[in-house]
C-alpha cells in the first residue's frame, strides 16, 4: 500500500487483494482494489462551503448543487404528493452549507429554474435559503414529464459557477414520456464528467431503468422512496453526502505492460457499476476511469487483466494502480498507488485458491445480475427462468450475508431452502416490493473480515 497526503484534499490509500498464482498457462489476473479516503467533508480545514464572505453572488463557491423537482400533473394525485415533495426540497435547502452555490428546478414537459430564476446560482446563506424555501412552497403540478429538459438546464446552471464540485438531486414520479427517443441518452452522454446526480422515484409510476440509467451515467445513487411522506428524510441524507465531498473528478488510473490488456474495470462496493468502457486514455498502455466526486468514504473496485502466457517460475507486474486527483493548476496528480501482481507456479493449491475478496465480490456481481434477469423473466411471464434466477439471487444473497437483499427477495419469492436456492415465485407481488428489489439490486456488501 503506497499513500500520499497533500493539502485541501482527502489522503487516499489504495490496497490490493489478490491470489497472485496462477497456473501454467493461466492469463487472467484478478484483483480487488478498496480506495479509501480519510478526511473528506473539508477543504483546508473549513467546511464545505465555507470559503470566504457569502451573499447571493458575493462568494467564490467550493460546491455547486442544483435540486429538480418533478413539477407533472401527476405529482397531484394525490395532492400530498406534491407536497411532500415541497417539504423534501425544503429540507435539502436547510441542509446546504453556507457558501455553497445551489439552484431549484422546476420539471415538467420543460424546465424552468424556480430560484434564483436568473439564469445563474445563489450562494447559500441564511436569506438566500429563506428565499429559496418561500418559492418552493409555491409549486404546483401541471404538465408532462421531460428528464432530459431538467439535467440540460442543470448543466446549464452548473456551468455559470466556477466550482469543482457539481452535484445534482433528481425527483420524479414519472415515466419520461414527453421527449423524442434517445434525447434523454443523448443528454445523459453529453452530461457525464460534467456534474453527478443522485436519482429518486417516488411512489410506483416511475421507471427503474430511466432512473438508473440516470445515476449510472452521472455517477450517483439511485433508489425507491415507495412512501412520499418519507422524501424529507431521503433528501436530507442526499444533501448530507453532497456537502461531504470535498475533491471532484477523481479517476482511476490502470497501467498495464507490454502484451496486457484491461479486461474489465468494475466499481463493486458500495454498488456494482460497470466502468470498463469508460475509459479514456492517459497515455502509453494506460487508461483512466472515472470515480466521480469523493469525501470521507470507501469504495472496492474488481480489476482483471490479461497477461501474455509465460513459463512457470516467472513473475512480472501485471498492473499498476494511481489515484488521479485534479489540481488548482489545471494539472493532475497521483495521491495514491497500488500493485497488481502476476506470478506462475505449478502448485496446485496455491495457483487455484481464490482470493476471499475476489470470490465475494464475484458473487455479488453475479448476484445483482440475476435479480435484474429474473425479475425481467417475472415480467415477462417465463416462470421457469424467473424461478431459477431468483433462486439463485436468494442463494447468492444468503452465502454472503447481504441481509438487505434477502429480506427484498423474500418479498417476491416463498424461500423453500435458501442454501440450495429453491424458492416459488409469490402469485402476488406489491409494484412497491418489486420495484424496489430491482433499484437496490446493485446494492453489495463488504467482505466480512
Amino acid at each position: 500500500m503506497a499513500v500520499f497526503a497533500k493539502s485541501n484534499v482527502p489522503q487516499f490509500a489504495v490496497d490490493i487483494y489478490q491470489n497472485e498464482y496462477l497456473p501454467e498457462g493461466g492469463r487472467e489476473v484478478n484483483a480487488i482494489v478498496t480506495v479509501t479516503a480519510t478526511g473528506g467533508g473539508t477543504l483546508g480545514g473549513l467546511p464545505l462551503g465555507a470559503q470566504g464572505p457569502t451573499g447571493m453572488y458575493g462568494t467564490a463557491p467550493e460546491a455547486a448543487v442544483v435540486i429538480m423537482v418533478d413539477c407533472s400533473g401527476s405529482m397531484d394525485d394525490p395532492p400530498t404528493k406534491m407536497q411532500n415533495a415541497r417539504d423534501a426540497t425544503a429540507a435539502a435547502i436547510d441542509t446546504i452549507r453556507d457558501g455553497v452555490a445551489f439552484a431549484v428546478i422546476a420539471g415538467t414537459h420543460a424546465a424552468y429554474e424556480v430560484y434564483p430564476a436568473d439564469g445563474r446560482l445563489a450562494v447559500a446563506d441564511f436569506a438566500t435559503r429563506h428565499q429559496a424555501k418561500r418559492a418552493v412552497h409555491k409549486l404546483g403540478a401541471d404538465g408532462g414529464t421531460a428528464i432530459g429538459s431538467w439535467l440540460w438546464l442543470a448543466d446549464e446552471l452548473f456551468g455559470t459557477a466556477d466550482v469543482p464540485i457539481r452535484h445534482g438531486i433528481l425527483l420524479t414520479d414519472g415515466r419520461n414520456e414527453h421527449e423524442a427517443p434517445g434525447a434523454l441518452r443523448a443528454v445523459l452522454d453529453a452530461c457525464a464528467g460534467r456534474f453527478t446526480c443522485d436519482a429518486r422515484g417516488v411512489g410506483t409510476d416511475w421507471e427503474v431503468k430511466e432512473l438508473t440509467d440516470v445515476a449510472s451515467a452521472l455517477l450517483g445513487s439511485v433508489d425507491i422512496v415507495a412512501d412520499p411522506s418519507g422524501l424529507a428524510d431521503d433528501f436530507r441524507q442526499m444533501m448530507e453526502n453532497a456537502m461531504g465531498k470535498s475533491v471532484a473528478d477523481v479517476a482511476l488510473r490502470v497501467w498495464t505492460p507490454q502484451g496486457s490488456e484491461v479486461k474489465w474495470v468494475k466499481q463493486v462496493a458500495p454498488t456494482v457499476e460497470d466502468l470498463t468502457l469508460r475509459r479514456t486514455e492517459a497515455g502509453p498502455r494506460a487508461g483512466d476511469y472515472p470515480t466521480g466526486s469523493w469525501g470521507d468514504e470507501s469504495r472496492d473496485y474488481h480489476i482483471c487483466v490479461k497477461v501474455p502466457r509465460t513459463e512457470v517460475g516467472e513473475e512480472m507486474l501485471a498492473g499498476r494502480i494511481s489515484l488521479i486527483v485534479p489540481q488548482p493548476d489545471g494539472t493532475t496528480q497521483a495521491v495514491a498507488q497500488g500493485l497488481v501482481r502476476a506470478c506462475w507456479t505449478d502448485d496446485m493449491v496455491a495457483s487455484t485458491r481464490i482470493d476471499p475478496q475476489v470470490a465475494h465480490y464475484t458473487g455479488q456481481a453475479e448476484l445483482a445480475q440475476v435479480i435484474q434477469e429474473g425479475l425481467e423473466a417475472r415480467k415477462q411471464g417465463d416462470v421457469d427462468s424467473a424461478t431459477a434466477k431468483l433462486g439463485r439471487a436468494v442463494q447468492l444473497a444468503g452465502a454472503s450475508g447481504n441481509e438487505a437483499t434477502s429480506k427484498l427477495l423474500a418479498k417476491v419469492v416463498d424461500v423453500v431452502d435458501a442454501a440450495s436456492g429453491t424458492v416459488r415465485l409469490k402469485a402476488r407481488v406489491a409494484d412497491a416490493d418489486e420495484m424496489t428489489l430491482e433499484t437496490r439490486s446493485t446494492k453489495t456488501v463488504r467482505v466480512k473480515k
